[in-house]
Parts: structure tokens; sequence; C-alpha cells
């Protein structure tokens, strides 16, 4: 236990970057809070603008969004129910730094950098930068 408070205390002490990367860091959560940054959506909404994502990791994915105050789930009393998720007033002033992200992947991509398809162990595709093409 003393070891794991140690690490965290290492690594996010006095870093800024560190506690952004922690909320909002990973492969799927800029991209689900980009997606958000037009309004609101439906769960399944969110998942057709992400077809590799798993149902398992979308959920999970909002759940932590949603702990973190960055993402609002709001259930409405219908039959059948429907769930959407928007951005709270704390997610929503991260709309500059997605609006940067996504403004940057455009600029890298001028660059000739191209996603490589590259499949995993379990044999999923995915897409990864060559960094070859990169440092041209």
């Amino acid at each position: 236990m003393a070891q794991e408070m140690e690490h965290t205390v290492s690594v996010n002490f006095g870093c800024p970057v560190a506690t952004t990367v922690g909320i909002i860091g990973g492969k799927w959560k800029g991209v689900i809070l980009y997606h958000l940054t037009t309004g609101p959506r439906r769960y399944n909404e969110i998942r057709r603008t992400l077809p590799n994502i798993t149902q398992r990791m979308l959920t999970l994915q909002l759940r932590e969004l949603e702990r973190d105050g960055i993402v609002h789930r709001e259930i409405y009393n219908e039959n059948p129910p429907r769930v959407e998720y928007s951005l709270t007033p704390l997610g929503d002033t991260l709309r500059p730094l997605l609006d940067f992200m996504r403004d940057w992947g455009v600029f890298y991509g001028e660059q000739g950098c191209e996603p490589v398809a590259t499949t995993s162990k379990s044999g999923k595709h995915f897409a990864k930068i060559d960094m070859k093409k990169a440092h041209r």
C-alpha cells in the first residue's frame, strides 16, 4: 500500500499535465469528449461514432468521465428509458484543448505522417503512426 501511494505521489506531485492526462488520457476518452462537444449524445450515437470501441470499454470510459465530473449522465423517465451524455460545465472547459488536439492532429497528418494499420495479438486492427515518416 505504501508503494502505491508513493508511486502516485511521485507521478502526480505538482504536475498539472499529469493530472490532465490522468483524467482525459487513454485511447478513447479524448475522442469521446470531442464528440460530446457538439452536444448531448445517446450511448448508441457515441458507439456508432467509435466503431472499434467495445461496449464494455465505452461504458467504463463514460463512467470514469462521469465520476471525475467531466461528463453528465441524464436518465429520462420514459419507457424505454433514454440516457444522454453531455459535457458538464467543468467538461466544457476542455473544449479549447480538444479543439487544439483536433487541429494538431490535422497538422500532424499534413506533415506526411500516415496511420499504419497494425494487428494486435487478439487479431484486432489498430492504427498507429509511422514514426519514421513523422521525422522526415
